[in-house]
């Protein structure tokens, strides 16, 4: 494991792109891979944002600001790996074959069905119980003697949730393979990390329950998958649970229902624009002569095109049928479900 203490925070990348540390053996081609999924990651929200504005989609949790953190924990992932994870790790998900049309109609009020293969449990909105069920998946692939690892996923907020201290207990004590990551974005919707705790940060916890923890800088796309990629290694080698905590920053809304300029300072958010995790590894790739300012255009434009065309196909998809909603959720559906579908039935005159 990298040796890191919590009281620093670990980087590869300074927020003008220069080399602090030596960087992850990444090809160009997985390099680049990176920052196309940063740029998608951006403009997905920003358009998903637009259409919540327009009446046209439900509401949504913004992105901004987080994509290094989303796109750093998934690249070191193995296909057979596993991603348990909540609303704000929608493009981790994307990543892993999750489409951006299930994850846009899944926001509408719809059901999306995820790939098998994905690996991915449906993101979790009640905070930290999605801790728990990273743990029991990793458990699971301990029972069964499986090579693979979980990555539990969750925000700030939801470590002070009984669940998430839950998890780390258990995992530590039965050296689970699953890697916990926490998006620390400063924020907990109003409430500041501040008021959350008083560690000097969440890693400290991780000796607590038995594991090691790292700080790293959750802007820095290149640390994070750095970090990451160690805790992974550690887990699959049988070696338990690490606490990774991403310091990084909602550059916008916690959700679109809400409005952040009537608790955030206004001169913490231009700190925080100023260490954007996108104009950042753009200047590395820039100074690596891995990227010109065409081809970066060209790449904006490509995506400005895919996310268009996902959103042409989700508003031509007929309206879904509303019994759909009793689907899925029990291999066998128990009575009083079935009721349930059948008073909703009548009600909808199909008796």
């Amino acid at each position: 494991m990298l040796s890191i203490a919590v009281d620093r925070v670990y980087q590869v990348l300074a927020p003008d792109g220069k080399l602090v540390d030596t960087p992850p053996d990444l090809a160009p081609d997985r390099l680049l891979a990176a920052y196309r999924w940063m740029v998608f990651g951006r403009q997905f929200s920003d358009r998903m944002i637009a259409l919540q504005r327009q009446g046209r989609m439900g509401t949504f949790a913004p992105l901004n600001g987080q994509e290094a953190t989303a796109v750093g924990l998934a690249l070191p992932l193995a296909p057979d790996d596993w991603i348990v994870a909540s609303y704000r790790e929608v493009l981790a998900y994307m990543m892993r074959g999750v489409l951006p049309l299930t994850i846009a109609q899944v926001h509408r009020g719809e059901v999306g069905i995820y790939p098998r293969q994905a690996n991915c449990l449906p993101y979790q909105i009640v905070l930290g119980t999605q801790m728990l069920h990273a743990v029991g998946v990793a458990m699971g692939i301990k029972y069964e003697r499986k090579p693979n690892v979980v990555l539990g996923v969750c925000g700030d907020g939801a470590t002070s949730e009984g669940d998430f201290n839950e998890a780390l207990n258990f995992a530590g004590v039965f050296k689970a393979p699953v890697v916990f990551v926490v998006q620390n974005n400063g924020w907990a919707i109003s409430m500041p990390r501040s008021r959350q705790t008083a560690a000097h940060a969440i890693a400290d916890r991780a000796a607590g329950f038995g594991m090691p923890g790292v700080v790293v800088d959750g802007n820095d796309v290149l640390a994070v998958y750095k970090v990451v990629a160690e805790a992974v290694a550690r887990a699959r080698a049988g070696e338990g649970p690490t606490l990774v905590e991403a310091q990084t920053y909602r550059l916008g809304a916690h959700t679109t229902a809400d409005d952040p300029k009537k608790y955030r300072p206004e001169e913490e958010l231009a700190e925080w624009v100023a260490r954007d995790p996108i104009p950042r590894l753009r200047a590395y790739l820039i100074g690596q002569s891995l990227l010109n300012q065409a081809e970066d255009t060209h790449l904006h434009d490509g995506v400005r095109a895919e996310i268009q065309t996902m959103v042409d196909t989700l508003e031509a998809l007929p309206p879904q049928d509303p019994l759909v909603l009793f689907d899925n959720v029990f291999e066998t559906m128990p009575p009083a479900l079935a009721s349930q579908r059948d008073a909703l039935r009548r009600d909808l005159g199909r008796e």
